[in-house]
């Protein structure tokens, strides 16, 4: 049984999205960092549902939304109680086979999803009231990778709205590139822009994607070949590859990246290895290139979801199979990070939202 979350100050409270079974987890969970030591208290239930693998806030703080991974997807509203605790607004179905992941524009009236198995992406206007109006956009892709154990047809794995409010971004694990979409925010209106999309590493197969504060730079993981690839952005919106880094000090069969996340400083950037059980830490040069600074085991297995507190002081990491949740210090002068061996238990966490 969850425990009632403990009375930390000071203190950061975050979400859990997780994989949901009969005898384990139950829907979306939330806990609290203790900002000084590191400690994390057991996670709490704010609601039930079925596998909200991936969650986001509003810019407001009011309301989250979750995608379901479901054979048919759907997406979910939730207005954010008082305690904390998350009361269901609405839901949207048939937003594709599997859908992974969402993400809300900076003004808070779009909402972008991304499936997996439909290799689609879809927009939501999001009402006054935070519930989820019908899609005024749904896009399939279509294509192929060399890798046709994983690369068959099209996997849209994630969407992210540009730093400028102009675009969308989306990674297609399946055909090996960036999707570019134009977005008129207050009209909820998103379309293909030209060119259309930029090709990644062949064979890498993106995933998740982190964009610098200024928007002039992004940071894309290659799940398959455990690579993070640094990309330019122009005003336009127009990716130039520049160079790709391997995640890992030593190859790994069987290892593949999961998350990816810049510091809020934008002095770091960490990547998740899922096999090696690491982050892979980077030094990011003012002009955007990256340089690999250490790879450090997280004590957890199956590290998939992780993200940086907003003091940029924690890093909590989701052990997915290890079914636990750790926190990992990070020194704000070197960007050096040290696992404090705290942990907590957590069923099948795989997202995690502060």
């Amino acid at each position: 049984m969850m425990t009632a979350l403990l009375a930390l100050s000071p203190i950061a409270t975050f979400y859990i999205g997780t994989y949901t079974s009969p005898d384990g987890a139950r829907g979306i969970y939330r806990a609290q960092l203790n900002l000084e030591t590191g400690e994390i208290s057991m996670p709490s239930l704010a609601i039930a549902a079925e596998n909200p693998s991936f969650v986001a806030l509003h810019p407001n703080r009011k309301f989250l939304y979750a995608v379901h991974e479901t054979g048919t997807g759907e997406a979910s509203a939730y207005r954010v109680e008082a305690g904390g605790d998350l009361k269901l607004i609405n839901t949207k179905s048939g937003v594709g086979a599997y859908a992974c992941h969402l993400a809300v524009d900076a003004p808070g009236k779009n909402l972008f999803t991304a499936s997996y198995g439909g290799g689609t992406l879809m927009n939501f206007p999001i009402g006054a009231d935070g519930a989820l109006q019908n899609p005024t956009f749904d896009f399939k892709n279509s294509g192929t990778g060399p890798d046709a154990s994983r690369q068959e047809g099209p996997h849209m794995h994630a969407a992210y709205p540009s730093v400028n409010g102009k675009h969308v971004y989306a990674c297609d694990l399946g055909t090996d590139e960036i999707l570019r979409f134009d977005l008129d925010s207050n009209a909820h209106r998103v379309s293909l822009a030209s060119p259309r999309s930029t090709k990644t590493v062949p064979g890498g197969g993106p995933r998740h994607l982190a964009l610098s504060k200024n928007g002039k730079h992004a940071y894309v993981c290659d799940e398959m070949l455990s690579s993070v690839t640094a990309f330019d952005i122009d005003s336009e919106g127009r990716f130039t590859r520049r160079g790709t880094l391997s995640t890992l000090p030593a190859p790994t069969p069987g290892n593949s990246t999961a998350e990816i996340h810049l510091h809020p400083t934008g002095k770091w950037l960490y990547v998740s290895n899922r096999g090696h059980n690491s982050l892979a830490v980077y030094d990011v040069a003012a002009d955007g290139s990256l340089s690999r600074r250490a790879v450090v085991p997280v004590g957890v297995k199956t590290p998939r979801g992780f993200a940086v507190d907003p003091s940029g002081k924690w890093i909590v990491v989701a052990g997915q199979d290890s079914n636990d949740l750790t926190s990992i210090a990070v020194d704000l002068k070197s960007g050096n990070l040290t696992p404090s061996g705290k942990t907590v238990s957590s069923p099948r966490p795989v997202c995690i939202i502060f």
